[in-house]
């Protein structure tokens, strides 16, 4: 069994030809019991750095609604701490695929790879040249590894 299967998932659909936000927010779509093709939806928009505008990466835009699917409803409506506490988790996660990439801004992380606002062929070429794939599965990765760690700590405090 692998030790990243969500993030090994949205690689996965990625390469099917899913876009970037719509691979990782579906892979975990799929773990979270959210509908696929709700979360296909969703997400679709986000693909190209916003709708091929080359902005935020997709997948980092998918991790984020993924987090939110997850953790949104521990933020109560009019809660302002709950918000903080959500969003410097936010600032975290997009911290991390920083470090772990340079940018979260595709433009960047494709250096200067056709960098056209409108989708390109999925071919053989097109996988080998991009870093696409990876940052998929990057961004499944941290949000994958942050539920391991809130689990590790739920854990360990039951067992105190």
């Amino acid at each position: 069994m692998t030790e990243n299967p969500i993030a090994d998932r949205a690689k996965e659909l990625f390469m099917a030809g899913y876009n970037c936000s719509q691979s990782v927010f579906m892979a975990f779509a799929e773990r979270y019991g959210f509908d696929k093709e709700k979360a296909a939806e969703l997400a679709f928009s986000f693909g190209g750095g916003m709708g091929g505008q080359r902005g935020v990466c997709g997948s980092v835009s998918g991790m984020l609604m993924a987090f939110g699917m997850i953790f949104g409803k521990e933020c109560p409506l009019g809660d302002n701490v709950a918000k903080a506490k959500h969003y410097k988790t936010i600032q975290n996660l997009c911290a991390e695929f920083k470090n772990r990439n340079g940018s979260m801004i595709c433009a960047d992380l494709l250096k200067g790879i056709n960098l056209q606002k409108t989708p390109e062929q999925r071919t053989a070429g097109y996988y080998r040249k991009r870093p696409c794939p990876d940052m998929v599965h990057c961004s499944a990765k941290i949000l994958e590894d942050y539920i391991s760690e809130c689990n590790n700590n739920k854990d360990r405090e039951n067992t105190k």
